[in-house]
Formats: C-alpha cells, structure tokens, sequence
C-alpha cells in the first residue's frame, strides 16, 4: 500500500514539473536493464517498427487484462514491424517477476524500479501505453485498459504499419 501511495504521490509531482509527452511529440529515451538480470533493450533498438510502450505494474489490475491480448496482437502483426515494450515500475523486482509467471508473455520487459522513465512521459496512472510510430513519434496515448480496447489499438496499430 504504501509502495503505491508513494508511486501515485510521486506522479503527482512529476506532473507539476512535467506537462508530459503529447501524441506528436518524440518519445522520449528508454534504456533500462531487464527483468532477473536479462539484457535490457532500448527504445532506439526498435526503432523502425511500431512501438507500444506500456507502463505497468504488478499491483494493476487493469494490466493482467492488457498482457494477453498486446501478447496476441504483438504475434498477429509482430512480422509486420509491431513490437511490444513493457516497463515495469514495481519497487521489488519479485513483485514484476510473479506478476509475469502468472501471466507470462514473450515481449521485451524492461524495470524501472526508480520511476525516472514514467516521469519522464508524465504518465497518470496503470497501466498507461504510447504507440510511437516507426520513426519515433508518440502517435496515439491508451491510459487505463479493458477487455474492449484490445480490437481498437490493433486497428490503430494496423493503419500505423501501413504508413
């Protein structure tokens, strides 16, 4: 409880010094280590692809909903230049791990326990997605997620691979 008061009270305050990032504006960087000491990736890693950049923790509720079904749409359109980055913001990595041995996923994981990259997009809550279009642009802002959104973002994304 206390984890996620000092989060939200954190975001709070982020959000007093940060406007945040708007659809049309440059993603900002990611470059976080991995999840049990993988190897992080980067956001310039991806570039060229289309991009969802999704915000998470294990606390959310919201997010066991979004992870099989960005799972299901990064497998539908992965060969097409989709790709998946998820960042997690829980303090205790063994939270973000047992989280995802209960909803386990293939797409990159990255943590930031420090909570530097979610202020840096100015996000307002879990889960919060940015679909960042093949040359680095925020193209569309998802906050929150439920069982229906699943059909409008691959839509979206399918008209952002077309471009």
């Amino acid at each position: 409880m206390l984890q996620r008061l000092a989060f939200c009270l954190g975001l709070c305050l982020s959000l007093a010094a940060n406007a945040g990032v708007k659809v049309g504006d440059e993603a900002p960087a990611v470059a976080l280590p991995g999840i049990g000491g993988t190897v992080g990736i980067t956001l310039a890693d991806l570039r060229g692809k289309v991009v969802y950049v999704d915000f998470w923790a294990s606390w959310c509720g919201p997010c066991r909903v979004s992870f099989p079904q960005l799972e299901a749409i990064r497998r539908e359109l992965g060969p097409l230049g989709f790709e998946v980055l998820a960042i997690n913001v829980d303090e205790d990595e063994d939270d973000a791990s047992e989280f995802l041995s209960e909803v386990p996923v293939t797409y990159p994981i990255v943590r930031d326990a420090e909570g530097v990259t979610p202020q840096a997009y100015g996000i307002m809550g879990m889960p919060t997605g940015y679909l960042v279009d093949r040359s680095g642009v925020v193209r569309d802002i998802h906050q929150g997620y439920k069982k229906s959104d699943g059909e409008k973002l691959r839509e979206t994304i399918k008209e952002l691979l077309g471009e």
